[in-house]
């Protein structure tokens, strides 16, 4: 075997592998749809590398050849549906197979022209610089603000390039007399090598970009409670630093479902996590554009709201607890209403978090006190109130 042969062989099997690795990653993406495509792709190509070899070895050499340009081609458009699916972008696949007949067309006619030429090397490497020029446009129309994203241009960009450039390597190198000389050519050689690094690198950046999105996703549901579908501790806790940086004051707002191990004792697990659907939702579509609405405890809400003094947020926790007295509750019998109570603190300019939060529970604390499914104030931090004694 020459050593095009081996690196043929070598193409076939990296293409075999990356398109495992894209199934597999289509398991657990939400772009499983274009993963699975890109594993289409690097199926099909590698069918290429299979009829070169037929190509050297069987008859008729025009049928193999011609086939193998047709698979190159067509993994290569392939991977144009794909990252169509990527990056949201409309793909008319009738376009595609119109282009896909004309190529191969393109490669029947030329097919007896002479070989190593520029006439036949140049329209026989255009389609390949066409198809792979197509994907790396449409990344750029989806104006992608990654470094990841912007990568992948470029590297999309230089490969069809090169493409152009292999017509006149071709022409330098000597592509043989014959397609069945192409195996013991220079060319070959080269080309299979070049061949090999690109595979790898667009497969590595293609899964690059899909895992970078698994684990963002996978990110974000670890801040996100599966319950109520609001943020957790943790996602409240990594979004409120930016807002805190604002100007304010800021409005916090602790609130506690009233009696909530009575709603499980009564109604089973089931009606708690009703009701805790149903007041989170209610939570959400009430909070303000900006607002962090969080469930951080059993049956426990935290709400921040930016920029915003304590008679506004005063008067939106009196909404929310008037509000939630009278709705019924989804799944619990039609005459059982929840209700909760409110803490509420005004959190200042350079006040430490776990002061307006220790605050806010201890107002909280003080609607259960005085009956619940009320709203009760906190005082203001203790350097102010101080301030505020000294001036009257």
């Amino acid at each position: 075997m020459s050593g095009a042969g081996f690196l043929l062989a070598v193409n076939f099997l990296i293409a075999q592998c990356f398109c495992m690795f894209f199934l597999a990653v289509s398991a657990r993406s939400r772009n499983r749809v274009a993963a699975r495509w890109f594993a289409g792709t690097y199926a099909v190509a590698s069918l290429s590398t299979l009829f070169e070899f037929l190509v050297a070895y069987a008859t008729p050499a025009r049928l193999w050849a011609i086939l193998a340009f047709a698979a190159m081609l067509g993994g290569m458009l392939m991977l144009r549906i794909g990252v169509g699916h990527l990056y949201g972008l409309r793909t008319n696949r009738w376009v595609l197979a119109a282009i896909f007949v004309a190529f191969v067309a393109l490669d029947y006619v030329i097919y007896d022209l002479p070989r190593g030429t520029l006439a036949h090397a140049l329209p026989y490497q255009t389609p390949f610089a066409v198809a792979l020029g197509m994907s790396a446009f449409a990344v750029w129309r989806a104006r992608p603000a990654s470094f990841v994203d912007r990568a992948l241009i470029v590297l999309l960009a230089l490969t069809s390039v090169h493409f152009l450039a292999k017509a006149y390597a071709a022409v330098l190198a000597g592509a043989g007399n014959t397609a069945k000389d192409y195996l013991a050519s220079q060319f070959a050689l080269v080309s299979q090598s070049m061949g090999a690094v690109l595979i790898v690198t667009v497969g590595l950046m293609l899964l690059c970009v899909l895992v970078l999105e698994i684990v963002a996703e996978e990110k974000g549901n670890a801040e996100v409670d599966p319950l109520s579908g609001l943020l957790n501790r943790r996602g409240f806790d990594n979004r409120i630093d930016a807002l805190l940086a604002g100007a304010g004051p800021h409005g916090l707002i602790l609130c506690d479902i009233d009696h909530f191990k009575s709603v499980n004792d009564t109604h089973g697990h089931q009606g708690g996590d009703n009701a805790i659907r149903a007041f989170g939702e209610a939570l959400r579509v009430a909070a303000p554009v900006g607002a962090l609405v969080a469930r951080i405890g059993g049956e426990e809400f935290a709400l921040f709201l930016p920029n915003t003094g304590k008679e506004a947020t005063l008067l939106f926790a009196q909404t929310l607890r008037a509000t939630r007295a009278v709705a019924p509750i989804p799944g619990l019998p039609p005459a059982v209403r929840i209700t909760a109570s409110f803490g509420v603190a005004e959190v200042t300019r350079g006040e430490p978090l776990r002061f307006a939060m220790r605050r806010a529970d201890d107002a909280l604390y003080a609607a259960k006190n005085a009956g619940r499914d009320c709203v009760r104030q906190a005082e203001p931090p203790a350097v102010v109130l101080e301030v505020v004694k000294r001036a009257n």
